[in-house]
């Protein structure tokens, strides 16, 4: 091996060197794909503008139009419209403020509602560092009980029944749960944005909910559902806990991606040096590192098969 024989210092370059071009990488392809749209956008605000500003002359002028506008972008980052009927959009009604606390406390942060008040501001740092901590060890103990069910039986099932290899299972095994993951929590939510929110296509409705999932939240597409405060109050709670259940399966088909032999391998490369390796690094399997799941092989393996072993 080739790559073994690397300085781990010269691993550690190699590898902060490749993310510093990856982040150039993906800082010029947004320059060209971006660049072009903003200036159109600008041009487009300018020409209306002035336009709005010609046509009514007569009682506008731009030191009248500006404060307004000013006005309005500022309330807007706020969450607050100024088009239509202002009041029938509420950021701090039960439901709306409960979307709110699980997107701070999962660390979405759409950014679309903030909190106005200075105690509402002081609170949400409070309840942040509360909370956020919470939540993390609340996902951990999930991911826990979890992973036996949904990763390590079966793949340890299928290798006893069958005879499969556990690396080959644990491969297919995670594919399986990336697609299953993609197609129950990516693109069936998606469909059910485009055909209710009436002003997003299904590429954006695609995008929001990878960006959501993912926790990275840029906000600048938020569910608006129907405006009738029932089915508005419904449409919250069922997004609030599409949220919770999507983050949980998509940390879930991580972990499990993670756990696989390559993926360690992967990172053992690059990783310090132990004073004590193991005899046994290259026989590590998925379902080898959770106690749980090592006890069960007695349980599920054939009679006829002889049991595997842990280590001791």
């Amino acid at each position: 091996m080739e790559l073994a024989g690397v300085p781990r210092p010269w691993r550690y370059g190699l590898l902060l060197g490749a993310y510093l071009l990856f982040l150039l990488l993906g800082a010029g392809v947004l320059v060209a794909l971006e660049g072009a749209p903003e200036e159109a956008l600008r041009r487009e605000l300018r020409a209306a503008r002035a336009r709005l500003l010609h046509e009514y002359r007569a009682c506008l002028s731009a030191p009248q139009l500006d404060p307004l506008l000013e006005r309005l972008v500022a309330a807007g980052s706020y969450g607050v419209s100024g088009l239509g009927n202002v009041s029938g959009d509420e950021n701090w009604e039960f439901t709306s403020a409960l979307f709110f606390t699980a997107s701070v406390l999962t660390t979405t942060g759409y950014g679309h509602t903030v909190p106005l008040s200075d105690g509402g501001k002081i609170f949400c740092v409070l309840y942040s560092l509360l909370g956020i901590p919470m939540t993390l060890l609340l996902l951990g103990c999930l991911l826990q009980h979890l992973l036996p069910f949904v990763s390590y039986r079966p793949v340890q099932y299928i290798h006893t029944r069958w005879g499969f290899l556990p690396a080959h299972v644990a491969l297919a095994h995670a594919a399986g749960m990336g697609l299953a993951t993609l197609g129950l929590f990516i693109l069936i939510p998606a469909v059910c944005f485009w055909a209710l929110e009436g002003n997003w296509n299904f590429l954006e409705s695609v995008y929001f909910c990878f960006i959501s999932l993912s926790t990275i939240g840029l906000g600048d597409y938020v569910p608006k559902g129907s405006s009738q405060p029932p089915l508005h109050e419904l449409y919250e709670l069922s997004i609030t806990g599409y949220l919770l259940a999507g983050l949980l399966a998509m940390l879930l088909t991580l972990e499990t991606a993670y756990r696989l032999r390559e993926v360690r391998a992967f990172i053992h490369f690059f990783a310090p040096a132990r004073d004590s390796p193991r005899e046994d690094d290259d026989h590590v399997e998925i379902l080898a590192r959770d106690q749980f799941a090592l006890a069960t092989v007695s349980t599920i393996s054939s009679p006829d098969r002889p049991t595997e072993r842990g280590p001791t």
